[in-house]
């Protein structure tokens, strides 16, 4: 077998960076950062959601100041569309002549953006989820006078509380106590914060998304 033979060998073969299977693997960063975000943004709607409808029970006038923890969670989502949408462009079909233009360092950059976004996302989402759960209790709680360790002489919970459409006997409106501002602000730093998470996995995503290396 002279050099000729050989190179023809080695042209035959397709080149270790640049596998058939490397285009599985940049997909599955695209599924990971678009399932993992709307998981979590799932999380976040779910827990906050509850405990805005349990509250709108006795204050309807406070549902749309507290929807903030739902809003933050739905923006989750967004983020790992937005992440999905990039890495399924990035992602090159292969030729006529089957030839694979996608290497598996670029295949690894992706996955590693998906999951830095998705992951992110995820527990942004439960951050967002559990503190917009305890905010808006508290909030009704504080709006309602009710004390989550009441004394023996205080033990009846709501039904001491008057309904806030009873005639002559209506509820002071969630806005209007320097108390509940003070709790309203403190779970608004909260989220904000907790909504910080999945941004920063959106940023690093974004710049990890574009190293790439073409065969």
């Amino acid at each position: 077998m002279d050099a000729e033979d050989i190179r023809y060998l080695e042209s035959l073969e397709p080149p270790a960076l640049c596998p058939s299977w490397a285009v599985s693997i940049g997909y599955l960063g695209v599924v990971s950062a678009a399932a993992l975000s709307n998981w979590g943004a799932a999380w976040g709607t779910w827990k906050s959601g509850t405990s805005l409808v349990h509250t709108g029970i006795r204050h309807p006038g406070s549902v749309m100041k507290n929807v903030i923890p739902v809003v933050m969670a739905g923006v989750i989502g967004i983020y790992g569309l937005i992440v999905a949408v990039i890495l399924s462009e990035s992602i090159p079909s292969p030729s006529k002549e089957r030839d694979n233009e996608y290497s598996i360092y670029t295949a690894m950059a992706h996955l590693a953006a998906g999951l830095c976004c998705g992951v992110s996302g995820l527990a942004a989402g439960g951050c967002i989820g559990v503190v917009g759960d305890a905010g808006v209790r508290a909030v009704g709680y504080r709006a309602s006078a009710i004390s989550l360790f009441p004394s023996s002489g205080d033990r009846a919970g709501y039904s001491a509380v008057p309904d806030a459409d009873a005639p002559g006997e209506a509820v002071d409106d969630v806005s209007g106590s320097d108390d509940q501002n003070k709790l309203f602000v403190g779970m608004l730093i909260m989220l904000i914060f907790s909504e910080a998470l999945a941004l920063y996995g959106l940023i690093v995503a974004l710049i990890v998304s574009q190293h790439q290396y073409v065969c």
